[in-house]
């Protein structure tokens, strides 16, 4: 039987708990949850050999998103993320989604673009044509360098040539289009380009500077749709107020940075806690925003003919399951078994399915009790601990900080003084 990501009261359970709730959920073994509980995530050891120069480890809180239902399947997220209310807004806003059938999330084929810069072209478009009467060529050149990829059913699909106008001149650009699979892949693309640089060279007479992949996946893309039905928001009037905020953002660049932020909230939590680059994601979720030469959101909302909210999320997702910081970091490589994800396809899918609740959490907020109400009460405990207080002090303090409306390092420790004093 399919276990639930339903699991409410969740957030009041004790760390042990929870543990035990993820332990029985994803079949995790003793050593999985000796890892969550010990506190350390990646040994020192092991950092020195992924960069330069390492003196430590520095570490970030790693939360569990409930009551997920994506493709009909549940789902616990995990969720790597200093900033107070992101965990518990997901969760709110997977629950109401799956009060409207849940989110449907599709992700295309994993096709990464490598990028092979020509300059100096005597003639662009006799080498545009010369290089694509080439192209079995030079997709069996780029395929020789990763036999292993072609084995399992990757490697180059296309071959496209655009000759582009630049401040120095005119540019012939070669684009290799490769399915990677279930890797991110910007390693097996950079190599393929290099690979077949030297030959666009010499039947072009050109010049070959850079040699390396797009992070603007526009091939890669996720496309996350969910409902939910009015009263679950809250009424129409909750709808509607959700429904302006993504206006606001649709036709201000100044909103949409900030409301493409908190999608980006949920997506790079997850690709954080699974190994993921999360610059590549950032920068292509952005450019991805802009294509269109205006700065965008990256979803839509709208109000169906019942009067419920529908929501809609489209973005490059380049994530993998293999190579890189997945199968090193030990973490990492727990949170994929946590997700219970079978390929980068399904992560992909999951991540979509994320920042669309994430959004919506934020959009919710905003139209309603604002987005700061929910998010100073949990800012406010981080007050309390830095203040000082004990782990039985923290919801005093909190709670005298919240009746005060001021919620402030040195109104944190005045109110502990006078509790303690009190004693």
């Amino acid at each position: 039987m399919e276990k639930s990501s339903r699991l409410p009261g969740f957030h009041k359970l004790s760390i042990e708990d929870r543990i035990e709730k993820v332990k029985e959920f994803a079949g995790l073994s003793d050593e999985d949850v000796h890892l969550l509980k010990s506190g350390e995530p990646l040994p020192i050891e092991i950092a020195d050999k992924m960069i330069e120069n390492v003196i430590g480890v520095m570490g970030l809180p790693l939360g569990i998103a409930t009551n997920f239902l994506i493709n009909g399947k549940d789902y616990l997220i995990p969720m790597a993320i200093e900033e107070p209310s992101v965990v518990a807004a997901a969760s709110n806003a997977a629950k109401m989604l799956r009060a409207g059938g849940g989110i449907r999330s599709n992700a295309s084929d994993s096709l990464m673009i490598a990028q092979v810069q020509l300059v100096k072209v005597p003639s662009p478009h006799t080498a545009k044509y010369i290089i694509l009467e080439r192209k079995a060529e030079i997709i069996d050149v780029a395929n020789s360098t990763n036999p292993i990829l072609q084995k399992i059913g990757g490697g180059v699909r296309d071959v496209e040539v655009r000759v582009l106008d630049s401040p120095v001149g005119p540019m012939v650009i070669t684009h290799l289009i490769v399915d990677v699979k279930d890797a991110m892949g910007a390693n097996t693309v950079n190599t393929m380009a290099e690979a077949v640089a030297p030959l666009l060279e010499r039947w072009t007479g050109g010049k070959v500077y850079l040699r390396i992949l797009s992070n603007l996946a526009d091939r890669r893309l996720v496309r996350s749709w969910g409902k939910v039905p009015k009263d679950v928001l809250g009424g129409e009037d909750v709808v509607e107020g959700i429904v302006n905020a993504w206006a606001f953002a649709a036709a201000d660049p100044y909103r949409a940075a900030t409301h493409n932020k908190g999608i980006m909230n949920g997506v790079i939590a997850v690709a954080l806690a699974t190994g993921q680059d999360t610059r590549a994601l950032e920068a292509g979720a952005h450019a991805y925003a802009a294509r269109s030469g205006k700065y965008s959101p990256l979803t839509v909302w709208e109000v169906d003919g019942n009067g419920d909210l529908t929501g809609y999320l489209e973005m490059p997702m380049a994530v993998g399951i293999v190579g890189g910081a997945v199968k090193v970091n030990p973490l990492a490589k727990l949170s994929l078994k946590i997700l219970r994800v079978r390929t980068a396809r399904e992560l992909a899918e999951v991540m979509g399915a994320v920042g669309l609740a994430q959004n919506l959490a934020a959009l919710r907020a905003l139209a309603t009790e604002g987005i700061q109400k929910g998010h100073m009460k949990l800012h406010a405990r981080q007050i309390a601990i830095t203040a000082g207080a004990q782990e039985n002090e923290v919801d005093l303090v909190v709670d005298e900080m919240l009746r005060r409306g001021e919620i402030r390092l040195d109104v944190a420790e005045e109110i502990l003084r006078s509790l303690r004093s009190k004693k």
